[in-house]
Order: structure tokens, then C-alpha cells, then sequence
């Protein structure tokens, strides 16, 4: 049965580079930004940290906190509907997680990727595309706590992903998360202890 994945965790931690080793592996990626950018776009203002907190804040001004799963769960049911299963990248605020998870129930596995402030701020300062100075990524992480509930998500997520290190653990997260939802398909239960040995030796987690 066709499933969504939904992808958590702070800016630099590596949720774009999961959600696009598993787009590789045959989901379809609905990265919920898109709709920032797009409203960027439409209002020809340059793709700033100040520019789109604006526009994801007037966003959820207008739509309410749970906005981009409420924007993006229409595509996302149409994608389920043709057989195929999603992988959500950008899930934020604790509003966004209710929704879905009550729309999805066991259909949908929240994934958490984690990386050290440290490791962050160094990524985000040499991304080629819109990079962030240490302020800037300290402040978007504070606002993502403290104004989305942004914690919420990522405390409830049923798999994390330590991604300090080498890409190959993304890879096996991938492995351990396909293995996850084929059990779920098969037993549609949960049992954490089929996988404990392998998630700790990967650097994941499952609770």
C-alpha cells in the first residue's frame, strides 16, 4: 500500500538530501517550500531569510498554522491515489503533524533528521543556493521552535536519523525505513524490536 513519509527536522540537518535519496528510490517528492517560493516569485521579491519568514508567516496568518499540510495534502492524496507513495519534505509545525497524521494514521512515518548546531550552521554557510550566516540560522531555529511548535513534530517522530558524519548513514536510514513501512504493510503494527539491533548500528533510531 503506497505511503507517506514525512521528513522533520531544523534547517541544515539533511532532510533535502533524505528525501532525495528516497525520491531515488521511487517516492514522490513533495517538498512543502515550494509554496514560499512560489509566492516569492509571484511578488518578485528575492528568495532572502527575512523575504520568506514574511511569506511563510502571512502563510499561516491566512491558513492557519497547519497552512502547507492543508496547501500540500491535496497533491499528496492524488500521488497515494495513482499508487505511489510520498515523501514529504518540510514538515514543521505541530499543526502541520496533526493534521496529516490524523488524515494518514499509520500510513504516514514521521522520520526526524538530526545534525549538531555546530555541523548546521557550517553547512548552511557554504550552501551554494540562498546560504545562511550563523545569526541567521540561529534566529530561523528559534522562530521554528519557539513561533511552529516545531519541537512537537520532532519529539513525536517514530524514527531519527543522526546525521553527523558520512552520507552512507542517510543510506541506510532509507534501507531501515523501507524495511519499516514493508512490516507495516504486512503486520499494519508497529514492532520495535524486529529493528533495534540494526537502527543503533546505522546511527537511527526507532522508538
Amino acid at each position: 500500500m503506497p505511503h507517506v513519509v514525512a521528513v522533520v527536522g531544523l534547517t541544515g540537518s539533511g532532510k533535502s538530501e533524505l528525501a532525495q535519496l528516497l525520491a531515488d528510490r521511487g517516492y514522490v517528492r513533495v517538498r512543502f517550500g515550494d509554496a514560499t517560493d512560489i509566492e516569492l516569485v509571484k511578488r518578485g521579491l528575492p528568495a532572502t531569510e527575512a523575504n520568506e519568514r514574511l511569506v511563510r508567516e502571512e502563510i499561516r496568518r491566512t491558513h492557519g498554522m497547519g497552512a502547507y499540510a492543508l496547501l500540500n495534502r491535496p497533491r499528496m492524496d492524488e500521488i497515494l491515489a495513482l499508487k505511489k507513495s510520498v515523501v514529504a519534505d518540510g514538515l514543521r509545525s505541530w499543526a502541520e503533524f496533526v493534521l496529516l497524521k490524523e488524515h494518514y494514521g499509520d500510513r504516514m512515518l514521521v522520520v526526524t533528521v538530526h545534525a549538531p548546531p555546530a555541523m548546521r550552521r557550517e553547512r548552511l554557510a557554504k550552501r551554494p543556493v540562498r546560504p545562511l550566516t550563523a545569526d541567521e540560522v540561529r534566529s530561523r531555529d528559534y522562530a521554528e521552535i519557539e513561533k511552529l511548535d516545531m519541537g512537537g513534530p520532532i519529539a513525536m517522530a517514530e524514527l531519527v536519523v543522526v546525521n553527523d558524519a558520512v552520507m552512507e548513514k542517510l543510506e541506510e536510514a532509507v534501507d531501515l525505513i523501507e524495511r519499516e513501512m514493508a512490516a507495516r504493510r504486512t503486520l499494519w503494527s508497529f514492532v520495535p524490536s524486529a529493528l533495534t539491533s540494526t537502527a543503533f548500528a546505522a546511527g537511527v533510531f526507532i522508538f
